[in-house]
């Protein structure tokens, strides 16, 4: 006997598999670059108030062998890019609570991207706002640059840690919802009447 799927026919493109057959694989690689960032700006906090190195001197770890990255405009701006892009991207393959908060982080990620591209804006074209002797981003006029860093970082990780532990943890309903390769196995065979 055939069962008839409620589920949307999809074109089996490039989107399609990264939030389909290799949407866990999707994941984890994103995963890895989003906390090897992290370690870099954990780095950079450890160099600042543990070590007591003074700002310009404390770069993370890729820094200290590459000071222009931590310079670079173009760098935090492809980054703020690759998460905005890697978030918009994966988004598909969530369903329910997961969408939820996955798109919370998502929202987040683009006023942080719209902030990059204002500091790689003022860097390209030589201006900056607000009389700033540096490229200043909105909410840096009120926080040091690290710790609006630290925080943007922390308040689109902290959504996305959370939709990764609901997609990992459905709720049957969800479960049954799910056409991703993250679907827990005992989901599997329940949904598919095994």
């Amino acid at each position: 006997m055939s069962s008839v799927s409620t589920k949307p026919a999809t074109s089996g493109g490039l989107l399609d598999s990264l939030n389909g057959r290799h949407h866990r694989a999707a994941l984890n690689i994103f995963m890895v670059i989003v906390i090897a960032h992290w370690a870099e700006h954990l780095t950079q906090a450890f160099q600042i108030w543990a070590l007591g190195w003074e700002r310009p001197a404390s770069r993370g770890v890729l820094g200290q062998y590459f000071p222009w990255l931590v310079s670079s405009e173009w760098l935090h701006y492809g980054y703020a890019i690759v998460m905005l892009v890697g978030l918009w991207v994966l988004r598909q393959g969530f369903v329910g609570r997961a969408r939820t908060w996955w798109t919370v982080a998502l929202a987040i990620q683009f006023w942080h991207h719209i902030e990059h591209l204002l500091l790689l804006l003022q860097a390209q074209l030589g201006f900056t706002i607000a009389g700033q002797a540096v490229p200043t981003s909105i909410l840096q006029l009120v926080l040091p640059r690290v710790e609006l860093h630290l925080f943007y970082n922390t308040i689109v990780f902290i959504p996305m840690v959370i939709a990764m532990y609901l997609h990992l943890r459905p709720s049957n309903a969800e479960a049954e919802q799910m056409d991703c390769s993250c679907r827990p196995p005992q989901q599997l065979a329940s949904v598919s009447g095994a």
